[in-house]
């Protein structure tokens, strides 16, 4: 009896102090910080909607680390330092390159914007209060070759994040419009925002290619 009792306090003090080590390990330190970019130019997206995932190797879990894109295209992950492998993931409104895979190396705060080809983007859009609607214009631009049009949307939100799932209204201007041409289109204001001291609009184009859309920055209304 002696020895069982032995064994099991010896055995509770091995798991103390395996405990205590698991504990005291420290916590990740450095930021890995950046903005997903064409030309330069951050690319808007549903906040959450678009990812990128990361792989650490030498170690013995090699489950990905998702980080996940802000609505205005920037992204942020506090890591080990380390050489990580980022990777571009499918189903974002941007063409996943055959080489998807970027080495990041991590030593304190690091800066790191991802380039990306987007199937359409929306260029020079500028929204304009006329009373009881919103007027729209912009101009959608192909960018990948092989890119089919599927939806042009309107949004109106009463936060920075709005997007296709988070809004207050939207109409869509489906895909029969013209490339390259500045569009001019009205979208009504609803009642839970005209009483409101501002509230954001935004468009968003969408490929045959993904389910998600591109979108602009989101714009204040006052």
């Amino acid at each position: 009896m002696k020895k069982i009792t032995s064994f099991f306090t010896l055995l509770c003090c091995l798991l103390a102090i395996s405990s205590c080590r698991y504990d005291n390990f420290d916590e990740p330190q450095s930021v890995l910080t950046g903005k997903v970019v064409y030309e330069g130019e951050p690319i808007g997206v549903r906040a959450g909607g678009a990812e990128f995932a990361l792989y650490q190797d030498g170690y013995a879990l090699h489950n990905s680390i998702p980080v996940y894109i802000n609505q205005d295209g920037t992204y942020s992950a506090v890591l080990f330092d380390g050489e990580y492998k980022l990777v571009r993931m499918g189903n974002a409104p941007w063409e996943r390159p055959t080489n998807d895979t970027i080495l990041v190396e991590v030593h304190g705060n690091i800066v790191q914007d991802i380039p990306v080809t987007p199937y359409f983007i929306i260029k020079n859009a500028s929204f304009t209060k006329n009373g009881s609607k919103v007027t729209a214009k912009f101009t959608v631009k192909k960018i990948s070759s092989s890119a089919t049009l599927d939806d042009v949307r309107i949004y109106l939100g009463e936060t920075l994040i709005t997007d296709n799932n988070t809004n207050r209204t939207s109409v869509s201007l489906g895909n029969n419009i013209q490339l390259d041409q500045e569009i001019t289109a009205d979208i009504d204001i609803p009642e839970s925002l005209a009483s409101e001291d501002y509230f954001f609009a935004r468009v968003g184009v969408k490929s045959g290619q993904a389910s998600e859309y591109c979108y602009t920055q989101s714009t204040k209304i006052e």
